[in-house]
């Protein structure tokens, strides 16, 4: 995926699933525009993203207006669940084990999976067998059912049983001191520009575009650890986890610019669009609603 597509799921995932999930392709244009992307790379940006199956399209006159799939929606709404996750949560004890013996002449699909399993966190503990403390059933049936491989899949609910400990499993199956040390490096930038951006907004120097940059970016940053950080529960994370720290200050720089970025986004997609919101708890002004 392009990095104008994947800039446009961030603005898909943090402003416009609030509005219906659907934007005038002139908006999402002129707000592409605030990252330098021209015209041209946002029209081939979004037919791309057609083509991969998580957009579709409305004509009304003569507007185009490009919307989330089912299985785009799905998709967004299971990233916002994880970006939007302050604490660990508690764990029931068990592992999802998934298992599959996928033949070589559906490679392809076999590859993609496991794009898929690494995206919803599962772990590769052995050669097609994956774990995960997570209960990510409903996530892969969606797989199986996409990819049709019913009868090369098997999951079990299972407790551990071995020699060794739950922790030492985790060990195995995800290297959580490489996941610690991205965690350090973005608490390390981005506790820097905390500083100066509040000294900014204080002085009044930021305008609410420059804030809808600061929030798209966080976001389309933070973003990057749903394809590194399980979402592991509490009691098999270490006691120190830099994972809580990024998570707290994601939540801090994101509250200081949020109502700013909200008011340009809004100002932007007024135009040729309903401005109508579809989550009523949607506050542009304040937003711990999304923080759990």
């Amino acid at each position: 995926m392009s990095n104008v597509q994947s800039m446009i799921f961030t603005i898909y995932g943090d402003y416009i699933r609030h509005y219906g999930n659907k934007i005038w392709i002139g908006s999402l244009i002129r707000l592409m525009k605030e990252f330098g992307h021209n015209e041209q790379s946002v029209r081939v940006a979004v037919s791309r993203t057609m083509k991969q199956g998580w957009l579709e399209s409305d004509r009304q006159g003569n507007k185009s207006y490009y919307f989330l799939t089912r299985r785009g929606e799905t998709r967004i709404e299971e990233a916002a669940s994880r970006i939007f996750k302050l604490q660990p949560h508690d764990w029931d004890g068990k592992w999802r084990m998934l298992m599959y013996t996928i033949p070589e002449d559906k490679r392809q699909i076999r590859d993609e999976l496991r794009k898929e399993l690494l995206w919803s966190g599962f772990g590769s503990f052995s050669n097609g067998c994956w774990i995960s403390p997570n209960d990510l059933a409903k996530e892969i049936r969606v797989l199986i059912e996409k990819y049709g491989i019913e009868d090369h899949v098997d999951l079990f609910l299972a407790s551990y049983q071995g020699l060794e400990t739950d922790k030492r499993l985790v060990e195995k199956s995800w290297p959580l001191e490489e996941i610690s040390e991205k965690y350090e490096e973005f608490i390390s930038e981005y506790s820097k520009k905390y500083i100066m951006l509040q000294s900014m907004l204080d002085e009044g120097q930021m305008t609410d575009a420059q804030c809808f940059v600061e929030r798209t970016e966080l976001v389309h940053e933070y973003r990057k650890f749903l394809f590194i950080d399980p979402g592991l529960p509490k009691e098999l994370l270490p006691e120190i986890w830099s994972g809580n720290h990024a998570a707290l200050l994601f939540k801090q720089y994101y509250q200081l610019v949020a109502p700013a970025a909200s008011r340009f986004f809004e100002e932007v997609f007024q135009e040729g669009n309903d401005l109508r919101r579809k989550d009523k708890s949607y506050d542009a002004t304040d937003h711990p609603y999304i923080f759990t």
